[in-house]
């Protein structure tokens, strides 16, 4: 592959497995292992390790869609019946799921990735503190006896 990973590994999960690995210069069951005692310590490494997870889930998913889509087809005259053609939907949709996550493990992958390196990214990593909720979250407080705006007013029904 053009990415420097071994043409022996032919799986999405497994190539960016390796570059998980090859990244943080570790295996990713110690990385998991690393990220799950101390998740605050790199943001980078918590990011992929959840993303490599859902990953994984996607892959399994596929796997078995797939499993399921192949034993379907055989028993299968030379037409396909529709149930056999949910099948194939579902095989679908799961490829669409993994690959989706798979490209946002190569994105967390690649320090170089558009969107990382604008001036809009760099001041949405700098941490400042909170000072309050973005938007009003309760109803502004009116003193007793002070009528409500016009806009609050429904016909036929009386003003509390």
């Amino acid at each position: 592959m053009s990415d420097g990973i071994s043409d022996d590994v032919k799986d999405v999960l497994g190539v960016l497995t390796e570059r998980i690995e090859a990244r943080f210069g570790m295996d990713i069951a110690r990385l998991k292992a690393a990220v799950a005692a101390a998740p605050l310590a790199n943001p980078a490494a918590t990011d992929v390790v959840k993303w490599h997870g859902l990953l994984a889930e996607a892959q399994s998913v596929l796997d078995h869609a797939e499993d399921d889509l192949l034993a379907a087809l055989e028993t299968q005259p030379s037409e396909v019946d529709d149930p056999t053609m949910g099948l194939a939907h579902s095989v679908n949709a799961a490829v669409t799921t993994r690959d989706g996550r798979a490209m946002v493990v190569r994105w967390l992958l690649d320090p170089d990735a558009p969107g990382k390196k604008d001036p809009a990214a760099e001041r949405l990593a700098r941490p400042r503190p909170r000072t309050g909720p973005a938007v009003q979250t309760s109803a502004p407080h009116r003193p007793a006896g002070t009528p409500a705006p016009a806009s609050a007013r429904q016909p036929g029904r009386p003003v509390r």
